[in-house]
């Protein structure tokens, strides 16, 4: 039997992909608005935030 490759779910890396730069960037973006409009649930809001302050420092280490 030979092995089959499921592409539900798969994960490609992160350097595989040129942009990767821009699309860290909106991603930070948008967790910073997210944050910011969750004013009445703090906790959701803390949870985005310290998703941006984790893509930040990836930002940071990539440039």
């Amino acid at each position: 039997m030979e092995k089959q490759y499921c592409k539900v779910g798969s994960v490609k890396p992160i350097a595989a992909n040129s942009d990767i730069i821009t699309l860290l960037e909106y991603q930070y973006q948008n967790f910073i608005d997210k944050a910011s409009n969750m004013q009445s649930n703090n906790h959701l809001g803390e949870f985005f935030e310290q998703k941006a302050n984790k893509i930040k420092r990836t930002l940071e280490n990539l440039v």
